[in-house]
């Protein structure tokens, strides 16, 4: 049975704000194995962000417990346990492919730099531009290198906030395809972030559904959609049984409004 990488118990996160308190998550229960592909989905400012912010230790929780790795959060960020790929690509717009790549492995001083850059240029199917500059590249392409830029310390974590949202559809299937043969290539345990049904299903071994703030976790689903996965497998009715239980999940969850 494969270790937890993350383990949440009754987490809670309030942000203080000028106009009281802000209550993002509440009463968090959540596992997440070695190697599993687990997508958080729900409505906008749900918190599924701020959950994913705080296993980075990039928020801090209020109450319960968090751990990364059999860390805690900031002990994992100092132990350098994940990858992170922010929503936008954050490129330095004057390093080439290869040197934005390598900026974590400078920062790091790692050895063997050079191949661990054409490693992972590699593994999202860049050779060829490593010279080239962010600005001559597709908004997917950019998304891809920072996915390079993440996985270049060989991380065994790697966290995705909604890294495609801003692509079109075409463009998104492609990087969704791209995406699950990187996560087969390598073994590698992603958390994703999405407010895209399809896209959590098929990229998902499970599919943590939440709730509107505070965001509470409503379900959570096991996927028994083969590892290998192509575009069709989106309309079978497997895919669709899936489909159809996040949705009512998410209409679920809309009854703890006020």
């Amino acid at each position: 049975m494969a270790e937890n990488v993350i383990t949440a118990r009754d987490l809670d996160l309030t942000f203080q704000t000028d106009d009281g308190p802000v209550f993002a998550l509440s009463k968090i229960n959540l596992d997440v194995a070695e190697g599993e592909f687990v997508s958080f989905i729900g409505p906008s400012g749900c918190g599924k962000t701020t959950l994913l912010r705080a296993i980075a230790d990039l928020e801090k929780s209020s109450s319960g417990t968090l751990t990364v790795n059999g860390m805690t959060p900031e002990q994992a960020r100092l132990a350098r346990a994940y990858g992170y790929v922010f929503q936008a690509p954050a490129l330095y717009p004057w390093r080439t492919v290869e040197r934005n790549v390598g900026l974590p492995l400078e920062i790091m001083a790692l050895d063997d730099q050079a191949v661990r850059i054409q490693r992972n240029l590699d593994l999202v199917n860049l050779t060829g531009f490593e010279k080239k500059f962010p600005w001559q590249l597709s908004g997917g392409m950019q998304q891809r290198v920072s996915i390079a830029r993440a996985l270049a310390f060989d991380p065994k974590l790697l966290l995705m906030d909604e890294p495609f949202g801003a692509l079109d559809e075409i463009v998104r299937d492609k990087l969704n395809q791209q995406l699950l043969e990187l996560w087969d290539r390598t073994g590698k345990t992603v958390v994703f972030v999405t407010h895209s049904i399809p896209e959590a299903v098929f990229l998902s071994s499970k599919i943590v559904v939440m709730s509107p703030r505070p965001g509470r976790i409503i379900d959570v689903i096991d996927s028994v959609l083969p590892r290998k996965r192509t575009l069709d497998i989106r309309e079978t009715s497997e895919f669709l049984k899936i489909a159809h239980r996040v949705r009512e999940g998410l209409k679920a969850g809309h009854s703890y409004e006020d």
